[in-house]
Formats: C-alpha cells, structure tokens, sequence
C-alpha cells in the first residue's frame, strides 16, 4: 500500500513540511484500523506509538538522540481535508478486474451537514464481495448521476457486471458501460422510467419458464426469492443494447413477528440468456443489495453518520479510510468488522501495520 500512496501528491506548501504524506496517511490508515474514529484520536494513536512503529510508518529520526516523531493531530487533520479524495479513493480501493460484478450507490455522511451547506453524499463502487474499488463526492447541487462515470471511468471493467438503483438506469450510463467500457449492466427500472417500466410490467411474465427459486433464512427472518428472466430482443423496449428483462419476486417473514412482506423488483441487462441465466442474475441482484452492508458498517461500527468531520475534503477521505479498513480486514478473513477491530486493538501499532502489508522498516523518502 505505501508503494501505491507514493503516486498522491502533496498538497501541502513545501515550506514548513516535518513529515511525508505518506507517513501522515499510512498513520491515518493504521489508527483507523485500531479503532479510531477522529482526528484526534488518531493524533492520539500517533503520540502513544513505539519508536519501531513510528519506524515502519516512515517517521525520520531527529535530533541528537535519534528520535522519531509523530504527526500531530492538526497535521493530519490538515493533510485529510487538503488531499485529493478522488486520487486516495482510488489508489486505497480493491482493484475490480477479476470480480464478477461491481455495485454503485450512494450515501451521506450526515454528521458532515453544516449550518451553511448539505451533508457530504459520497458515491461509492463495491464488488460483489463487498470489498469499496472506490468512491467520490458527489458536488453539492448535483445529483449521483453527474458522477456515475466519473467514479468508473479509472478502472477496467471490461466483462464486469455493473449494477445500479433505479436512478442509474440512464440511457448513456448503459451506452458508456457497453460501449466504452465493454462492461455489461444490470439496472433496476422503477417510475423514474415510467415508459419502459409500464413495458416490461406488461410482458408475459406468467409463460416465462426460465426461473430460479432460493430461499435462506438469517436476520430474524425467512426470505423466499424468486428470478425469472426473459429475452426481449424483439419486444422493442426501447433501451440501448437491451437483451433480457428480469423479474425478480421477494417474500420476507419476519420469524419473531410473523409479518410477511412482498416486494417485485424489474430490471433489465444487455447480457444473453446463454450469458446470465436466472441464477447469475439472482447473485448479481443480491450483490448489489449487499452495498447497503458496507453502509451500515460505516454507520454502526465506525459511527460515521455521527462523525463531526466536516471541512474540506475530510468527510470523504475520513470514509475512504473506513473503507480500507473493512477491506483489510475482510481480506484477513474476519467476517464481523466490529470483531476485527477489536482484534487489532488488542495490538494497536502491531497488528495494523501488519493487516496493511507494512514492512519492518519502511522508508517515507
């Protein structure tokens, strides 16, 4: 990871500087990981660390005794807000090229709302193993469409699924994935479509005889799912590069109540019936469904929507952290984040250093 944060420029004054960026963000990236959740608390990481550790974070000795010295709470506050989001998103993120699909949605950080502008809405990509490939935010004023490609157009994608909500199913969100990327879609249709929803809630739905059942339980409840597709290639719904409608079927009960819900989702995709049968479709469905899990850990396990950061770019790179942080330890194998973290509390400037892959001695030239 160090070798990547290399390629981020420094958007600090040359003047003045004691510490490299790298070592400011890879202290960020370690504190974060230990449980930290503010600026201060990560100075706090910072000042409590042991000479090897300031060591392998790229800390230089100074001074006649050779003592190594940590960035101050302000300085890493500086750096967070000061660098660029986009680039630390993108160098921090899972790389997407050998995942089968990849989810796009949104969240705000609602801690982040000031008295004069709105919470931080930070648009973020997810693959199918709930690993964040990156995220940005979207500008006040604006909506997540306005950053659809921009948060993808850095990857290849080329062969990869990628799937949205309905706010996505864009003409030239499909045009661009297809076209541009060589990336197949997955998009959901709802009213904001009212046309080519109409359209494919009048197909013959009750003659498809391509299905697929599942059904778990978990969460307190029982969920029975059912996925039939069907090849409208010749219907003339009028979708760029349009292949294969979906109608996926949802029967939740809620075991301690006994409540039954029922929810009908359409979508559409490009792809072949011989290229995603109803049971791809089902796991792609539910991959993009399982955004909603990295959200809520960043809201339970790292508080976020109760984070007071708010200046500049820190709400957004504060959350790439977080990120990162679910990513590795999900790459260590953990399945609970919250277990995880306590796990690396339990040896604070140890344990960290090694889940980020960290040398023994690390070099911040």
């Amino acid at each position: 990871m160090d070798v990547r944060l290399r390629a981020l420029p420094d958007p600090r004054d040359r003047r003045g500087r004691r510490h490299a960026l790298i070592s400011v963000l890879l202290t960020a990236a370690c504190a974060v990981l230990a449980g930290a959740r503010s600026y201060l608390a990560i100075g706090q990481w910072a000042r409590h660390a042991p000479q090897d550790t300031l060591a392998r974070l790229g800390f230089h000795p100074r001074g006649p005794l050779g003592v190594r010295s940590p960035a101050s709470p302000s300085t890493v506050r500086r750096v967070l807000v000061l660098v660029c989001p986009g680039g630390l998103a993108d160098l921090l993120g899972h790389c997407p090229a050998v995942t089968e699909s990849v989810a796009v949605d949104g969240k705000s950080a609602r801690g982040s709302r000031t008295d004069t502008g709105p919470a931080a809405h930070l648009l973020s990509a997810v693959t199918a193993a709930g690993r964040t490939v990156s995220q940005l935010r979207v500008p006040d004023k604006t909506n997540e469409i306005t950053g659809f490609t921009a948060l993808l157009a850095p990857f290849d994608l080329t062969g990869t699924v990628v799937t949205a909500d309905a706010l996505h199913t864009q003409r030239e969100h499909a045009k661009w994935l297809v076209e541009v990327k060589k990336a197949h879609y997955l998009m959901v249709v709802k009213g904001n479509q009212p046309k080519l929803h109409a359209a494919l809630k009048a197909l013959p739905w009750k003659e498809v005889t391509a299905r697929r059942y599942d059904r778990e339980a978990g969460h307190g409840r029982h969920e029975t799912r059912s996925v039939r597709t069907l090849t409208v290639t010749d219907l003339g719904l009028d979708f760029p590069h349009v292949v294969q409608a979906v109608k996926i079927l949802r029967h939740r009960t809620d075991l301690k109540t006994g409540k039954v819900t029922r929810q009908t989702v359409h979508a559409i995709t490009d792809m072949t019936s011989s290229e995603a049968s109803p049971q791809l479709i089902g796991r792609i469905a539910r991959a993009q469904w399982g955004i909603e899990a990295v959200h809520h850990v960043r809201d339970t396990t790292f508080a976020e929507d109760a984070s007071k950061v708010r200046t500049g770019h820190g709400p957004a790179n504060m959350a790439t952290l977080r990120n990162l942080a679910i990513n590795t330890l999900r790459d260590a194998g953990h399945r609970s984040i919250a277990a995880g973290l306590r796990e690396a509390s339990y040896r604070p400037f140890t344990r960290p250093l090694d889940l980020l892959g960290l040398p023994l001695t690390c070099s911040a030239t």
